[in-house]
């Protein structure tokens, strides 16, 4: 493996269940690998209310940016993924209050379904500090 990329696992997350890290830092940027709502315990909360499972998936992303140092201000780029696009509305009121007036790229699309049968998963870009 070069020595320009890095592999971050957070001690505060439940440790990925695939064979993949929780963010990789390379090129002076930290590649957020997808997150479901997932407690830092383990417990899916698939069954959770949506506005709950986008809560817990931005505390996710929250613990990946604080292990690597950096803050919600340094997203670069943030892909939403829904399983109903009816829940655009409440996600960006969510993601509105969590970013304040920041606004990185982003993108949200609606699949048929994912991992654990979770409503939301999201992944991102954030610039190294």
């Amino acid at each position: 493996m070069p020595s320009e990329i890095t592999l971050n696992t957070t001690n505060t997350l439940f440790p990925p269940a695939g064979h993949y890290s929780h963010s990789v830092t390379a090129g002076g940027l930290i590649f957020i690998s997808g997150q479901l709502p997932i407690t830092a315990t383990g417990e899916k909360k698939s069954d959770a209310p949506f506005a709950e499972q986008v809560r817990l998936v931005l505390d996710n992303i929250d613990a990946i940016l604080t292990g690597a140092g950096v803050s919600r201000q340094s997203l670069v780029s943030v892909r939403v993924y829904v399983t109903d696009i009816n829940f655009w509305p409440e996600f960006n009121k969510i993601y509105a209050e969590w970013l304040g007036d920041y606004r990185p790229s982003r993108a949200v699309a609606c699949v048929s379904e994912l991992h654990y049968g979770s409503a939301i998963e999201i992944e991102a870009v954030a610039l190294a500090s």
